[in-house]
């Protein structure tokens, strides 16, 4: 047997950060343990607000404007926001080091599904060959969508038809995509386990995405219990960007009860997650492979669930969407610990590699933690900053996002800027860029994202010095001033 450690990567998608608090209303009894047995990040953010980009950014350890998937792909204009296949992936540095790998459920990084070209031997994304195979014998002619009572539709504004918000459906989660996928993998581990080269095996969920599709027996236990709304669910967003009111003009079509029975499926529907990620961290218990498998827990990003009057994500950057579940665990890695440090998903591309002794992919967008598994705790000033960029998703838009301690700055290309203090104002209910008083603190965030566009070539805007476009507090130039 191999003394390198497996690698078991648990990916849920638009899972809130905040569920994972103690003492939150949502049960998560298997990643409560998780983290028990390993370090929780509670500044771990993502690079981007939405799927592809993200993931993609995950796999490569560049951000969005190197690996060029901007948006969430779109079939229609299959030339657009196209992954640049020349660039490195984790998984191909683990296969050129020995390791097996699965991957197995949502991909949503490219459009051909060709994860075989990526490092994944075996391939299980959904709607692939090995996926359709296990839904026809697990569902025979049953649709892999169940039917749902209650559901909740949203209908306005006339002319965009039905979405489903959420819904409750008899079908166990064995018998639906994620239990399914969970399935597709564990076939795979019972293989894994028995072999004598270390493995890396990714189980990523669709949910719990919108719409929010649960079983009535997770739906059961929060339908009647008390889920307040967020504290921030009130906010009309005065001083933030205009956009932002007109996207909360969306949600006025839910009122009060709607709104609980969409928290009340959104949280049954990571309790079902929790549940299948406990079948596979059982199964590798039960293997006697637990012990010297790292295991990562994380989600792409988060969704607002109410928070300023707004649900999902793609319009605004608050914490509720740019803070993400993660949690890490294995050998070597320390027990029981909670880390402040501000890491990016897209750093652990490098973390992963370092860890498993591969080959590193070397690139300025992101760095290895491993450090920080080791010695939580310690959080050097490398670790208290963060950036992330958003180019929109259809509504074409500039925004960026810095972190730097307590602060947090959003330079917005397409109206006024944000900046708040989270110490101060975990909830980002008061914007501080408008106040004059806090002037040379913009501008330092600014000088910050600069230096950081400039070093990881974001030359787009880095590049941008033309007189009707200086939109920045200070310009690029400006970077490296104190």
């Amino acid at each position: 047997m191999s003394d390198r450690p497996n690698i078991l990567f648990l990916m849920a998608d638009q899972m809130q950060a905040r569920v994972l608090d103690p003492y939150h209303v949502c049960q998560t009894p298997y990643l409560d343990r998780l983290a028990g047995e390993g370090v929780r990040f509670t500044r771990a953010y993502t690079p981007n607000n939405i799927c592809c980009p993200t993931r993609a950014s995950l796999m490569t350890g560049l951000m969005p404007h190197n690996h060029g998937v901007l948006e969430v792909l779109y079939a229609g204009v299959p030339d657009l926001h196209a992954l640049r296949t020349d660039k490195a992936h984790w998984a191909e540095r683990l296969v050129a080091s020995g390791y097996k790998t699965g991957y197995f459920g949502k991909w949503h990084i490219e459009r051909e599904n060709a994860l075989e070209r990526f490092g994944w031997q075996v391939n299980g994304v959904s709607g692939g060959a090995l996926y359709k195979e296990l839904v026809a014998e697990v569902l025979g002619d049953e649709p892999l969508q169940p039917e749902c009572d209650p559901a909740h539709y949203l209908e306005e504004p006339h002319g965009y038809g039905p979405h489903l918000l959420y819904g409750v459906s008899d079908r166990p989660a064995e018998k639906r995509a994620l239990g399914i996928t969970t399935t597709l993998a564990l076939r795979y581990l019972e293989e894994a386990v028995e072999g004598d080269d270390p493995w890396c095996t990714f189980v990523s969920f669709q949910e719990p995405h919108d719409p929010f599709i649960t079983s009535r027996e997770f739906y059961e236990r929060y339908a009647n219990e008390e889920l307040p709304p967020p504290p921030n669910a009130d906010d009309d967003l005065a001083d933030r960007p205009g956009l932002y009111r007109r996207a909360q003009g969306i949600w006025s079509q839910l009122d009060e009860q709607q709104k609980h029975e969409a928290r009340a499926c959104y949280y049954a529907s990571i309790s079902e997650i929790d549940a299948q990620f406990g079948r596979v961290l059982d199964f590798l218990e039960g293997a006697g492979q637990l012990d010297n498998t790292i295991v990562v827990m994380c989600a792409d990003h988060g969704d607002l669930l109410g928070a300023h009057g707004l649900f999902f994500k793609d319009i605004s950057a608050f914490e509720e969407v740019y803070q993400v579940p993660l949690i890490v665990r294995g050998p070597g890695i320390a027990k029981d610990s909670i880390c402040q440090g501000r890491v990016g998903l897209h750093d652990l591309c490098p973390t992963l590699l370092e860890l498993a002794d591969s080959e590193p992919i070397d690139v300025p967008d992101s760095r290895s933690f491993a450090g920080l598994l080791r010695e939580p705790a310690t959080v050097a000033d490398e670790w208290t900053r963060g950036y992330a960029e958003y180019f929109g998703n259809r509504h074409r838009l500039t925004q960026r996002v810095v972190w730097d301690g307590p602060w947090k700055f959003v330079f917005n290309g397409f109206d006024f800027d944000e900046l708040y203090q989270l110490d101060e104002d975990p909830y980002e209910m008061k914007n501080l860029a408008p106040d004059p008083a806090y002037d040379e603190q913009l501008k330092k965030m600014m000088r910050l994202y600069w230096r950081y566009a400039r070093d990881t070539g974001d030359r787009p805007l880095v590049d941008t010095l033309y007189p009707a476009l200086r939109l920045g507090a200070v310009g690029p130039l400006a970077a490296d001033e104190d």
